[in-house]
């Protein structure tokens, strides 16, 4: 429904009219020139998106020789005043207020939108690693605080006399640190492995593998950008969580952490949007190519993990959320296909999070067939990294992947408590 409009100038640019809101980095005095990108509609546009053509705008006029010009009719109309990210400027733009506003088409009219995916795709996988990274340093952080603050004693010590240990000690703060570790570290590992099927779509030997590179990637990047948004978010509470009162305040990082890390759910597509692309493009687009692919690795994991005895209590989870995924799969795909796209779709976070927790379980089933292989071959020093990795794996496949049955369990159901929900009963 963008109301944006551009008019050809007859010169090959475009005069746009229109706005834009909470853009980052919008305005600023930190460099030379801000180019835009801005979607609007041409005149002749077909209704929907199949009318949206993408254009740059610049802020100042670039003259021939390559130095800046006038500036563009693009002016700053307000900043937004945000919960975090408070060292970039978030700007409400308006375009061509005095008529001006020059602008030039990208690729082919009407194709702005396609255009648009090459930038936002990429951008989705950057919005993941940014919110891995904000979980990793609130983990970091908190394990160190952990460390180094004496509190209480262990339940099974009556002697008030006795000094207080460091708080690690303590299980459930242990338990609030697993978590955390399990989700930031299988969430990278996620974010590298996207980061090399992005080069395999450029570098790989020969086209088929480029291709079925890419199918992977289209799949994995709603979960590249949804899962660790979601779960490096609950890192970061529990890093406040684990300084207690002192987490809450500004003198220790952890707050603003979760305070940055909270717009990584929202911003390049809400957890709602990742679901609905998954659920309703990504895993049926060139005849599930992608799915047909994480099933074969997952299942290979599966298969080299059944080599080490030591991993059957954490690969038989997997296996049977993955077996029952599969199922609830090909039901609503077929839902889908017979037309019933409103039930089908009602439920698709639950999906999205089910979907999400099998793919991270099989990235930690991998880290945890490296690290048992890494305790026979590795030295001394590196015992207690593997050692730590397979209990953050233990943690996540044993703790976390069982749970998601129960949303699996709604969707065969095809619950309909949200679907039927209405406005008046709120």
């Amino acid at each position: 429904d963008i109301r944006t409009r551009a008019e050809p100038a007859g010169d090959g640019s475009y005069r746009l009219k229109g706005n834009k809101i909470f853009i980052s980095g919008g305005d600023h005095e930190l460099s030379e020139n801000i180019v835009h990108m801005v979607l609007a509609k041409l005149p002749d546009a077909p209704p929907g998106v199949k009318g949206i053509s993408l254009f740059i705008v610049p802020k100042y006029h670039v003259n021939p020789d390559g130095s800046r010009g006038p500036r563009n009719d693009v002016l700053l109309a307000g900043l937004f005043h945000k919960m975090g990210w408070r060292g970039t400027t978030s700007t409400a733009l308006n375009f061509g207020d005095n008529g001006q506003c020059v602008g030039y088409l990208v690729g082919q009219p009407h194709q702005g939108l396609a255009c648009m995916f090459q930038m936002m795709n990429e951008a989705r996988i950057g919005v993941g690693m940014g919110a891995v990274m904000l979980g990793y340093a609130g983990y970091l952080y908190s394990l160190e605080y952990a460390r180094q603050r004496p509190q209480g004693r262990l339940p099974d010590n009556k002697d008030p006399h006795s000094p207080a240990v460091p708080i690690i000690e303590h299980t459930d703060v242990k338990r609030m640190l697993l978590a955390q570790k399990a989700y930031v570290e299988g969430a990278f590992d996620l974010g590298l492995y996207a980061a090399r099927l992005f080069d395999d779509t450029h570098t790989a030997a020969d086209e088929n593998t480029r291709k079925l590179a890419q199918d992977l990637l289209d799949l994995l990047t709603p979960i590249v950008k949804s899962w660790p948004s979601a779960f490096c978010l609950k890192a970061n509470e529990l890093a406040i969580q684990i300084l207690g009162g002192h987490g809450y305040t500004r003198e220790y990082p952890v707050e603003q952490y979760y305070r940055d890390n909270r717009l990584n759910p929202i911003h390049e597509g809400t957890e709602g949007i990742q679901s609905l692309d998954l659920l309703g493009r990504k895993l049926a687009q060139h005849n599930g190519a992608g799915l047909k692919q994480l099933i074969r690795l997952i299942a290979t994991t599966c298969e080299r993990a059944s080599h080490h005895p030591n991993l059957d209590p954490l690969r038989q989870p997997l296996e049977q959320l993955a077996n029952r995924l599969q199922g609830v799969t090909l039901v609503l795909l077929g839902d889908l296909a017979q037309g019933k796209v409103a039930g089908a779709l009602a439920n698709s976070a639950l999906y999205l999070k089910a979907f999400g927790h099998c793919v991270i379980g099989w990235r930690w089933l991998e880290q945890a067939v490296h690290a048992e292989l890494g305790l026979l071959k590795g030295t001394a020093a590196d015992r207690d990294f593997y050692l730590g990795k397979l209990q953050a794996a233990r943690f996540f496949l044993t703790w976390e992947v069982p749970g998601c049955h129960n949303e699996l369990a709604l969707l065969e159901a095809h619950d309909d408590t949200c679907l039927g929900m209405q406005d008046g009963w709120f």
